[in-house]
């Protein structure tokens, strides 16, 4: 690839939707269609991510909460605590080798222990079909 090298902070959404532990199942799910995400960080008050939430990870306490006619859980219950990152001055391309290896589709980016903005599966394709575009043959 020739020309500029693509870094996470160039393709990263930085006003990115995250919850608190404290958020219902149902804030949540609403909020990640609002924003089409599959899942979002779990941060506290500081910006420290603490986990991450995928619809995935709510679906059983939504089946569970309709079945029972109750209200649905908080995300800090249903959470994962081990969490994968990104640094915002990795490569686009060293992202995208990451999704191949692992399942998710949305990656927390951290500066400083604190939460600064996500990458999605989408925005790596995309930002790698524009570097496509700029390709020179050799």
């Amino acid at each position: 690839m020739k020309g500029k090298t693509l870094l996470v902070k160039d393709v990263m959404s930085k006003d990115a939707f995250f919850v608190h532990p404290e958020t219902s199942i149902t804030q949540c799910v609403l909020g990640l269609a609002q924003h089409k995400l599959s899942g979002a960080p779990v941060a506290d008050n500081y910006g420290q991510l603490i986990g991450f939430v995928s619809e995935q990870d709510m679906l059983p306490a939504l089946v569970q909460s309709v079945y029972y006619c109750d209200e649905p859980r908080r995300v800090g219950d249903v959470m994962q605590s081990e969490v994968l990152t990104v640094n915002p001055n990795e490569h686009v391309l060293q992202v995208a080798k990451l999704m191949l290896e692992a399942k998710p589709k949305v990656y927390p980016v951290i500066e400083d222990n604190r939460l600064i903005g996500i990458i999605t599966r989408r925005q790596v394709t995309t930002a790698l079909i524009h570097s496509q575009e700029k390709c020179v043959p050799v």
